[in-house]
């Protein structure tokens, strides 16, 4: 199958019809390995599937028939060690062709992959692999200490195998699929079949297996498609920075690139760098990226290169605000298109500015194959404009299994036909605005308040790097609103500039939502996924 035979979205008409004329494909039977690998193994065997550059500048370059046979070979090997179908496989690697190799193996063995960040310390592994019972852990030198240590408290554990060089019992990565037989028989999956599990970042409680089935790649497909312009075109190329650990980077952009033909560059930035990521994007003729808020504030303080090079940009995980927009118009000569989801059920919500017009605020409209709504405390929705919890109905593809070992709080999820998301927002004529998640909205004075739009109107002062509102309890408006500020190099926040970030938000947002107090903050506390975490700056005294 071609590229452009998979296509979902038709690219013309209003959004209206766009979504009038939609359809989801339902396969029986689907496995992401096979649309992801073996099928363009087959069709176009030398096609470029991913470019991966090392942290010494090397270059290798990975075909579709060099992932299919490296992870035959891989599935084998893990089949040898006995994996079997429903078995978990965690991969605890950074971005890399190690890490598709991996997915790839297990989705042939129907096996179940659980991805894990390399930053994550030990009782956040411990947690995940103890919960999840992996069965096999893939992981580089440098994490394995940190595996290891843990193994004597992980009874389900059978096997630790490790890209670099190792002696027994450990499994050496590429020696075992050297020595392992190359033809596969793999299993034969239902589209219903368990396929990928990933751990919500714990932003309001303890974090949670979110199960998906094979049939949640199909699901991201019409957003990827419409956040990046009619992906794919002829000459696209993509990258993101974000880790392929996070269903962000995993999803939002490096299977749906495999899907689709379209090559990649792998590349491991152990800090974002935003000049480095410009040089990136230039050299290797990156078209399409996924960049979260973070990453794009950070590039905004970095002089970008003259001459258009992106064609499409799609971000997530926080909002973004007019500020950004028109930077990002006027200095890389594409604006970003906007894009919502969560683990449980990802890319609902999309801006698309060659489709509809931008409202800056807003994370844009339902994605085709998508009912959004916002709903009230009793389920009913709520009247245009008002504050309500986003929802989204069942029946898509990309909706989660069910929460590992956890059926209440999976039933607690729903109510009727409706996902609640736990983030609150509103829609009017059509757009929806994310407001905050549940816990991070600020009751001062009678008011709720939502910490986006006044983070967004700091971030738009030159000044400010990156910011995050949350509320501090006061005896008399409940709580006030408290900005926690980073910014630039050489600036402090002084009396002068406190009071004019705090006239800036009474002016561009509302005077009762500004700031009453200010700190500055040499960084943030982030999720591993980007994402500010406004609970523990609430823990510290807000």
């Amino acid at each position: 199958m071609l590229a452009d035979e998979r296509r979902l979205v038709r690219q013309e008409g209003d959004w209206a019809a766009r979504r009038a004329a939609f359809r989801w494909p339902r396969p029986h039977r689907f496995n992401i390995a096979e649309a992801c690998c073996d099928s363009w193994a087959w069709a176009a065997p030398e096609r470029e599937a991913i470019l991966h550059l090392d942290a010494d500048g090397n270059r290798e370059s990975w075909s579709y028939a060099k992932l299919k046979h490296a992870s035959d070979r891989l599935a084998n090997a893990f089949r040898a060690r006995g994996l079997r179908q429903g078995d978990r496989v965690a991969v605890l690697l950074a971005q890399a062709p190690e890490v598709m190799l991996t997915h790839f193996a297990a989705l042939k063995l129907g096996a179940v992959v659980l991805p894990l960040f390399t930053l994550f310390g030990s009782e956040a592994l411990a947690y995940r692999l103890a919960d999840s019972g992996a069965r096999i852990v893939v992981t580089d030198p440098e994490n394995l200490d940190k595996v290891e240590a843990l193994r004597a408290d992980l009874p389900d554990l059978r096997e630790i195998y490790v890209t670099g060089p190792v002696a027994a019992p450990l499994r050496a990565f590429w020696e075992e699929i050297a020595a392992a037989a190359p033809q596969l028989a793999p299993v034969d999956t239902l589209a219903e079949d368990p396929a990928v599990m990933i751990y919500t970042s714990g932003t309001t409680g303890p974090p949670k297996g979110v199960l998906h089935a094979h049939r949640f790649l199909l699901g991201h497909l019409p957003s990827m498609e419409c956040a990046h312009e009619g992906f794919p075109q002829p000459g696209d190329r993509g990258w993101t920075p974000a880790d392929w650990a996070w269903i962000g980077g995993l999803m939002d952009m490096a299977m749906p690139c495999l899907y689709y033909g379209i090559p990649q560059v792998s590349h491991r930035m152990r800090r974002f760098d935003p000049e480095a990521a410009y040089a990136l994007i230039r050299e290797e003729g990156v078209r399409n990226v996924f960049l979260p808020p973070t990453a794009l504030k950070l590039m905004r303080q970095a002089p970008a290169p003259q001459g258009a090079m992106l064609r499409s940009i799609s971000s997530g995980g926080e909002s973004l605000g007019a500020d950004m927009l028109d930077w990002a118009r006027g200095a890389l000569g594409v604006v970003p298109n906007e894009i919502y989801g969560q683990t449980e059920c990802n890319l609902s919500l999309v801006s698309q500015a060659g489709a509809m017009e931008l409202r800056p605020g807003t994370t844009g409209r339902a994605v085709p194959g998508f009912d959004v709504a916002v709903l009230g405390p009793g389920g009913a929705e709520v009247a245009e404009g008002e504050l309500g919890e986003i929802a989204v109905r069942r029946g898509t593809p990309v909706m989660f299994l069910r929460y590992w070992n956890k059926p209440e709080q999976t039933a607690a999820k729903f109510q009727g036909d409706w996902m609640r998301s736990g983030d609150l927002g509103r829609c009017e004529d059509g757009y929806f605005t994310f407001v905050a998640r549940d816990d991070d909205v600020i009751t001062s004075s009678g008011y709720r308040i939502g910490p986006s739009e006044i983070e967004n109107c700091l971030t738009g002062h030159p000044d400010v790097v990156m910011a995050a509102a949350v509320g501090r309890p006061d005896p008399v408006r409940t709580e006030i609103v408290v900005a926690h500020v980073v910014l630039r190099d050489g600036v402090s926040l002084t009396p002068e500039l406190e009071a004019e970030l705090t006239m800036r938000v009474r002016e561009k947002v509302s005077p009762h939502v500004a700031p009453r107090a200010m700190v500055q903050a040499e960084s943030l506390p982030m999720t591993t996924t980007g994402k500010i975490m406004r609970r523990e700056l609430r823990q510290q005294g807000g």
